[in-house]
């Protein structure tokens, strides 16, 4: 049987969608994933088959192949581990529901999976939300722990979940998960300070730069030669200039 989920991948902030097939089948037990994985996403086969098994489901030794479409992108991370996990349960009848295919072809799954079936926290989920957005899907599902984050945008439901055993509950109708409420950010910052970039007198380059360090989270250091003197103050430093 073959069962198809969506799932967003990122390059750098901007995201694209993927199409997580899964067909299982009779012959040689294997289980492979193809489509351009890198190490860690390929290392997913044995964080979702111990994470199904330890759900108290039983996996049964098929013919697994999992295909990530656009097969010529290259996807990387532990945020496809969910939306394998849920087409493999869907493929082999694990998780039925008469409304299922609708629901998911409106839904995007992202979520790293622990041993014991725990839904884990991932990076990048507020980017991936606005794709999600753009593109038109009317929900996404993610980790607990992203919740806050990703309840910033309007207009997308956000259901978040803690387990695989949550999430399959759910998608079977045996229970209810909340719909996360929209935050509202206040972009007002009400700090007021002493002293600002308006008393530094020339230095442009320098309070750019400092400025591009402050917004982004990063390291600074500023060095002043020994060979200054005063009337060097009104001169460019760049050259003694050091971002990390």
């Amino acid at each position: 049987m073959l069962a198809i989920v969506k799932s967003i991948g990122l390059r750098g902030l901007d995201g694209y969608l993927i199409s997580i097939e899964v067909d299982i089948s009779a012959g040689l037990p294997c289980f492979e994933i193809v489509g351009l994985p890198d190490t860690s996403l390929k290392e997913a086969k044995e964080r979702v088959k111990t994470a199904i098994k330890n759900t108290k489901l039983e996996f049964l030794s098929r013919r697994i192949i999992i295909n990530l479409a656009p097969a010529n992108t290259r996807k990387e991370g532990s945020r496809f581990d969910l939306p394998i996990a849920i087409g493999i349960l869907i493929a082999s009848g694990v998780i039925q529901n008469p409304y299922l295919q609708e629901f998911v072809k409106e839904s995007i799954f992202i979520g790293e999976l622990s041993l014991d079936g725990s839904i884990g926290k991932v990076n990048g989920v507020l980017p991936i939300c606005i794709e999600a957005k753009k593109l038109g899907m009317k929900r996404i599902i993610l980790p607990k722990q992203n919740a806050k984050e990703a309840s910033l945008l309007e207009g997308l439901e956000i259901l978040a979940v803690s387990s695989l055993k949550e999430l399959i509950e759910y998608l079977n109708g045996e229970n209810e998960i909340q719909k996360e409420k929209l935050t509202k950010f206040n972009s007002y910052n009400e700090s007021v300070y002493q002293f600002d970039f308006s008393e530094v007198k020339g230095q442009e380059n320098v309070k750019r730069a400092l400025e591009i360090s402050a917004a982004g989270g990063h390291n600074c250091l500023l060095i002043r030669s020994s060979r200054f003197r005063k009337n060097y103050v009104g001169k460019k430093i760049t050259k003694y200039f050091t971002r990390y």
